[in-house]
């Protein structure tokens, strides 16, 4: 897509673009880094006794890939106009999947403070939503595709036996920062770390809450290396995205020493560069919590 080259030149400027598109009268929104490619439907081969959200398999230039009926995941009913539908091509947690929608309309570039997060009151831990986003007298609401994927997968989430295979761990009084907007990847990250030996940690739901909190801990003359000592962040986060957190965080004397592991579901080998670019130490891949366990390893103890 021609439209990413420009954003994907440039890293930190805590911004996005988002591909706008319809379930029903509602919109919703979806980040262009996700988005490999946008077709028209073809036909779809079902398959016995799969997940209710997967509509079947399709074959796009030699990979079979699973469809997600997007309606059918939300509970919203079935296209008015199924001529007029979309098939979204996203790849992201290392894999490529088809989310089927019933209209894709256009392409919004913003910037991460215009996306509100999702009240508690109609969100709860099971929600699909991770922002709002008032455009034009509109609301676009993000969908977190990840869950989606985990709900039909579960597999494909973040696994604490990834972290007992490696064995019977010591603990560690390291303290960390995590900055992670979703409520159950926070529990998850939780209760995998503690696993792991790492149990004093500090959870923060977007980027500008850990640098302010960073920020504070300096602001009181102590050194930064004394009361933290290692940072993670997701990439995706309303308010402060990770890149423009670690890149805040590269530009303050007093907080450049800090280890910075990015763990997002958009570390793929297009996008790595913006996290070389903004000076992060490591980069791990969602799910993979035991490759984030042995970069803790590596930069702290």
């Amino acid at each position: 897509m021609d439209q990413q080259k420009g954003i994907l030149l440039e890293s930190g400027t805590n911004e996005l673009e988002i591909v706008e598109f319809g379930i029903g009268n509602n919109k919703f929104g979806i980040n262009v880094i996700k988005v490999k490619e946008i077709i028209n439907p073809v036909p779809v081969t079902k398959v016995p006794h799969s997940h209710h959200y997967i509509e079947g398999i399709i074959e796009l230039r030699g990979e079979i890939l699973p469809v997600v009926d997007v309606a059918k995941a939300l509970n919203f009913p079935p296209s008015d106009n199924p001529a007029g539908d979309k098939f979204i091509v996203a790849e992201f947690n290392k894999q490529k999947i088809v989310f089927h929608v019933h209209a894709v309309t256009q392409i919004h570039r913003i910037s991460w403070k215009q996306i509100e997060k999702p009240s508690q009151m109609y969100q709860g831990l099971e929600s699909q939503i991770i922002g709002v986003v008032k455009l034009n007298g509109q609301m676009i609401l993000l969908l977190d595709f990840e869950k989606m994927i985990v709900d039909i997968n579960p597999e494909s989430g973040i696994n604490v036996n990834q972290v007992k295979k490696l064995g019977k761990r010591e603990r560690s009084n390291k303290k960390l920062v995590v900055a992670e907007d979703s409520p159950l990847l926070r529990k998850l990250l939780h209760d995998t770390l503690a696993e792991a030996g790492y149990e004093n940690i500090e959870f923060f739901e977007n980027g500008e809450d850990a640098l302010r909190y960073l920020q504070s801990i300096v602001e009181t003359g102590r050194s930064i290396e004394s009361d933290v000592q290692l940072v993670i962040t997701d990439i995706e986060m309303p308010q402060m995205d990770g890149h423009h957190l670690t890149k805040r965080i590269r530009e303050d004397d007093r907080l450049n020493k800090l280890p910075i592991i990015i763990f997002s579901s958009l570390i793929t080998d297009d996008l790595r560069h913006k996290g070389e670019m903004v000076g992060a130490t490591a980069q791990v891949s969602k799910p993979e919590i035991g490759e984030l366990v042995k970069k803790i390893d590596e930069n702290i103890l």
